[in-house]
């Protein structure tokens, strides 16, 4: 597996990280731990997880494989966690980006990971109420006290990712943020891809098979069944099969990537990773899995690099179709407009 700075960092991360979703949940300890190391074992460092995940469970079976396999492995591992949202026993009112609920969060994540510091701690979520110099008050402290290595951010729009760059300058090493982005979610690259890459934060995207749309196991003609995500619960989430199948851009994505998968020899989820891992400013895509086989077959993109005409082919059927301004062609236009 290729390895990576972490934006403008000393911080090597493989371009591929193991997301950790599923632990505690659609996928047993005993499954979650044959998983970590078949990841580790392929040569991934990256372990991603939150204090939500599970209620808490993704962190605690996180830390009892870290336990089970010593200190080289854990000196190996790139180990990341997020906090704000409420986690399980905590009042909603206790959540956000205060230094007091991110303080605890903090401690009770380095409680069930079974460790004295993580090497990147991200902050799940912009937060309307805290002002966003507390918030990184605390990522400072954090930092500084040992309990943290780097600082991130995830899910934060363009100018609050440049705010809280801005905020970080000279303080502590803010790197990495955590946007979902994928073949079907392009819009990504409106402001947080350009504002990241200013910034220098590398981008870790979460949700890069669009919840399994891009592996092509959904069809325009019949609702999702089965052990599948949609076949469990057709309007879940961002990824729900009613508005997104209503689109008709959805099923042209799928086409192209159907295409350039076959004429690879390579799977539609394989097609579809390797497209972002070479995305500019990527670097390392989250694989949320449920079961050893779906690793697996996410772990052959390994290696995998599109050529310009795979590229162009996903790139025009993707292409996202803002209005003439800001996004669109008159707003792209006028701010590259040369001089004179």
């Amino acid at each position: 597996m290729e390895h990576r700075p972490l934006g403008r960092s000393g911080l090597a991360v493989s371009t591929y990280s193991l997301g950790t979703m599923t632990f505690g949940a659609e996928a047993d300890e005993a499954t979650s731990h044959r998983m970590t190391s078949q990841y580790v074992d392929a040569g991934g460092v990256v372990l991603e997880t939150a204090d939500v995940y599970a209620g808490g469970l993704s962190e605690s079976v996180v830390g009892r494989w870290l336990a089970a396999q010593g200190s080289r492995t854990r000196d190996r591992v790139v180990l990341a966690t997020k906090g704000r949202f409420p986690s399980r026993g905590v009042e909603p009112r206790d959540a956000g980006g205060s230094r007091r609920n991110l303080r605890r969060s903090l401690e009770r994540s380095l409680r069930r990971l079974g460790v004295d510091h993580v090497d990147l701690y991200q902050v799940h979520a912009y937060e309307q109420v805290t002002p966003m110099e507390e918030t990184a008050g605390f990522l400072e402290d954090a930092v500084r006290s040992g309990m943290v290595g780097y600082a991130g951010l995830s899910n934060y729009t363009g100018w609050q990712t440049a705010t809280m760059v801005a905020l970080a300058a000279g303080r502590f090493p803010l790197v990495s943020h955590q946007p979902q982005y994928n073949l079907l979610v392009r819009e990504t690259e409106y402001e947080i891809v350009p504002a990241c890459r200013a910034g220098g934060l590398g981008l870790l995207p979460w949700s890069p098979l669009a919840g399994g749309w891009l592996t092509g196991k959904y069809r325009r003609d019949a609702r999702p069944t089965g052990a599948t995500r949609l076949g469990e619960d057709p309007g879940r989430g961002m990824e729900a099969y009613g508005p997104r199948s209503a689109r008709e851009q959805t099923w042209e994505v799928l086409a192209a990537l159907g295409e350039v998968a076959e004429a690879r020899g390579a799977t539609m989820a394989q097609v579809a990773l390797a497209w972002l891992h070479d995305r500019p400013g990527v670097a390392s895509v989250v694989l949320g899995v449920r079961t050893p086989e779906q690793l697996e077959g996410n772990l052959g993109a390994v290696g995998l690099h599109l050529d310009e005409a795979e590229t162009a082919r996903l790139e025009e059927a993707s292409a996202p179709t803002p209005a003439d301004y800001p996004y669109g062609p008159a707003g792209v236009a006028q701010r590259t407009r040369a001089l004179g």
